[in-house]
C-alpha cells in the first residue's frame, strides 16, 4: 500500500484565510451600514409588518329594571378578522378555514378579490369564544380574533319596545338603546401590539387610550308588571281579534312608567325575524281619537268654573241632539241626567251640552293643561305630540265633538299622563322611563275638590250601573272611563271599525297607579271598551296592587263608600 504525503502550502493557507477575513469584513461593513445608515428605515419596515394599533371594544352598559333585574346585557363574543395583504397570499390555509366556518372556499376567494389590498376585513362576526379559538388554532396566516360584545335581552319580547335593540356593531337602533346610546356605549380604547408572521399576538407594547366601558341605565320599568301587562293585553287581542294594542302603567306620584307594552311585538334576540310594524312602539308613536276617555276633563272644566256642580241637570232626552246641521247620538235615551250621571252613562249629548256652555278655547286650554297636544317628554324615541287643534273660528260641531274625544288625537302615554292628573290631586307630573327615588310634586292644574268629584264619578263608572264594571278589582276601589271611538278610514269614520280603550286609576282612597289600555280594531260583536279593555285593567291593576302591598280600601259597607274627601251615599 502506498501513501502520498500531503504537503503544507503556506500560499494556499493564507489565501483562504484572506478570503474568509475579507468576507467577514464585508459582513461587518454591511452590518454597520444597516445599523447606522439604514437602521431607522429597517425598524420602521419591521414595525410596519409586526406592530399594529388595535381598537379595544368597550362593554356596553346594562339596562336594568327598577329592582335591578337585567333587561339588556352584553356578552363577550369574538369576530374573526383577516389582514388581506397577508391572508390572501397563503391560500393553502383556505380549505381548512372554510370547513371550520361552514363555507365554500369560493367565498373566501371572493373576499380576497374585493379586499385583497386592504389591511383589514371581517371574515365572521360574533362567534362564541370557543369557536373563534378553534379557528385560530388552525394557524392560518393573517387570521385574527377581535373581542366584541353581543347584546342579549333576557325578557325577550316582553320589554322589546321599551328596551329596544342594537345593531351588529352594538349601536342603539330602537328604544332605550337608541335614546341613551352615548351613555350605554362608552368609548373604545387603543392598544399597540406586536404580532408574529402568522398574526398571533406576541407582545402588548403600549396602551394608547384606555377603554371606557358604558354605564348602566336604571329604568322605572318593573319587570313583574311588564310581564303581567303583556300577558293580559295579548289575551285580549287574541280574544277580540284586534289588529294591535298598547298599555301603559305608571306611578301617578312620581311619573315613573312601570310598564309599557305593545302587541304585536318582536324578539330582540332574533332581529332577522322582526318587521317594521312589530318594531313600532305604539304607546308613544300611534295616534288615536281618545273618545269618551276625554269626558272627565270636559266635566272638570265645568266644575272648575263654578257654574256647574255634580248635581246640575242636563237634558239628553231623545238620545239625539242637532248641532249645526249634524246629529249627535247617545247609545240610549237617558233622559235628564245629572253631571255625575253624564259620566256614568257616558252621554255624548250631555258632554256636548256642558261644553257648549263655555267658549271653545276654555276646553282647549283645559285639555292642553293636562298634556294633550304636546309630547310628554318621556325618554323614548319617536314620541309624537298628537293634535289638539286651536282654531280661530270654531264650528259648533267641532266644539261639541271635542267634548267627547273626537277632533283631537293623542298617544296612549298622553292619555295616561292626563289621568295621572286626576289621580294625583290635580297636579301634572312629568313622565319618565328612568327610576326616580322620590315623588315629584308637579304643577297644579285642577283643584283638589274638582278632582275628588271627578274621581267619585269615575268610581261610579266601574260600578254595576256604569259602563266599566268589568274593570273592578276585588277588595279595591278603582275609578276609570271607557272609550269606544270610530276609526278614520280613508278620511271617513267607518261604521264597523273601532278603537276600544279604558283609562283608570287605583286605589281611589289614595290613588297611586294609573293604567291606560288601547285595543285597535277589535273584530268582534263586543267591541266596546268596557268589554275589550276594561278586563285587562282589572287583571293587571289587581296584580300591581298586590305586588306593591297596597292595603285593600273597599270596606264593602252596604250603601256607603268612603271617598277621598269623605263618605258619600251611592246614587
Amino acid at each position: 500500500m502506498s501513501h502520498r504525503k500531503s504537503r503544507f502550502s503556506p500560499f494556499r493557507h493564507f489565501s483562504s484565510l484572506a478570503v474568509l477575513l475579507a468576507g467577514f469584513g464585508l459582513l461587518l461593513v454591511q452590518a454597520a451600514s444597516l445599523q447606522w445608515e439604514q437602521g431607522e428605515f429597517l425598524k420602521k419596515q419591521g414595525a410596519a409588518r409586526a406592530v399594529r394599533t388595535v381598537e379595544v371594544k368597550p362593554n356596553r352598559g346594562r339596562i336594568l329594571d327598577r329592582n335591578g333585574e337585567i333587561l339588556a346585557v352584553s356578552t363577550p363574543v369574538d369576530s374573526i378578522t383577516v389582514e388581506p395583504v397577508v391572508f390572501c397570499t397563503h391560500p393553502d390555509g383556505w380549505p381548512g378555514l372554510a370547513e371550520a366556518l361552514g363555507r365554500e372556499v369560493s367565498r373566501i376567494a371572493d373576499l380576497c378579490a374585493t379586499h385583497g389590498e386592504a389591511s383589514f376585513a371581517y371574515l365572521a362576526r360574533h362567534l362564541p369564544p370557543a369557536e373563534a379559538r378553534a379557528i385560530l388554532d388552525l394557524q392560518v396566516a393573517g387570521v385574527h380574533a377581535q373581542r366584541e360584545y353581543r347584546r342579549y335581552y333576557p325578557l325577550g319580547p316582553v320589554a322589546a319596545h321599551v328596551v329596544g335593540v342594537t345593531d351588529i356593531d352594538d349601536r342603539g337602533l330602537e328604544g332605550l338603546e337608541r335614546r341613551f346610546d352615548p351613555v350605554l356605549s362608552g368609548e373604545a380604547g387603543l392598544n399597540r401590539i406586536v404580532r408574529d408572521r402568522r398574526g398571533r399576538v406576541v407582545e402588548r407594547v403600549q396602551r394608547i387610550e384606555a377603554v371606557r366601558h358604558g354605564a348602566d341605565l336604571d329604568t322605572s320599568i318593573d319587570a313583574r308588571v311588564q310581564y303581567a301587562t303583556r300577558r293580559a293585553l295579548a289575551a285580549s287581542v287574541n280574544e277580540f281579534r284586534g289588529a294591535g294594542a298598547s298599555a301603559v302603567v305608571l306611578d301617578a306620584r312620581s311619573g315613573e312608567i312601570l310598564a309599557m307594552v305593545n302587541v304585536p311585538d318582536y324578539n330582540p334576540n332574533r332581529r332577522d325575524r322582526s318587521t317594521g310594524a312589530a318594531l313600532r312602539n305604539r304607546a308613544v308613536t300611534d295616534l288615536l281619537e281618545p273618545g269618551s276617555t276625554i269626558k272627565p276633563f270636559t266635566v272638570a272644566m265645568a266644575l272648575q268654573s263654578g257654574r256647574f256642580d255634580v248635581d246640575t241637570v242636563i237634558d239628553t232626552s231623545g238620545g239625539r241632539y242637532r248641532v249645526g246641521g249634524h246629529t249627535i247620538h247617545d247609545v240610549h235615551d237617558y233622559g235628564k241626567l245629572t253631571v255625575s250621571r253624564v259620566i256614568v252613562k257616558s252621554s255624548n249629548i250631555g258632554a256636548a251640552k256642558i261644553a257648549m256652555e263655555f267658549p271653545p278655547l276654555l276646553l282647549y286650554h283645559t285639555l292642553r293643561d293636562v298634556g294633550f297636544g304636546a309630547p310628554t317628554g318621556v325618554e323614548l324615541p319617536g314620541e309624537r305630540s298628537g293634535n289638539l287643534p286651536q282654531r280661530k273660528r270654531w264650528r259648533p260641531i267641532e266644539h261639541a265633538t271635542l267634548s267627547y274625544g273626537y277632533g283631537l288625537s293623542a298617544t296612549p302615554v298622553q292619555i295616561a299622563q292626563a289621568y295621572a292628573v286626576l289621580a294625583n290631586g290635580g297636579r301634572i307630573v312629568p313622565l319618565t322611563i328612568r327610576k326616580r327615588n322620590a315623588p315629584v310634586r308637579g304643577e297644579r292644574i285642577l283643584s283638589e275638590s274638582v278632582v275628588a268629584s271627578v274621581a267619585a264619578m269615575l268610581e261610579d263608572v266601574v260600578s254595576r250601573e256604569g259602563t266599566a264594571r268589568r274593570a273592578r278589582v276585588p277588595h279595591y276601589r278603582v275609578a276609570g272611563k271607557t272609550g269606544t271611538s270610530h276609526k278614520l278610514v280613508d278620511g271617513r269614520y267607518a261604521d264597523d271599525r273601532y278603537v276600544s280603550s279604558f283609562a283608570g286609576f287605583a286605589p281611589v282612597s289614595d290613588p297611586r297607579f294609573v293604567m291606560v289600555i288601547v285595543v285597535d280594531d277589535p273584530r268582534s260583536d263586543r267591541y266596546f271598551g268596557g268589554y275589550v279593555a276594561a278586563p285587562v285593567f282589572s287583571e293587571v291593576m289587581g296584580e300591581v296592587l298586590r305586588l306593591y302591598d297596597i292595603p285593600p280600601d273597599d270596606l264593602e259597607v252596604p250603601g256607603v263608600q268612603v271617598v277621598a274627601n269623605g263618605p258619600r251615599t251611592d246614587p
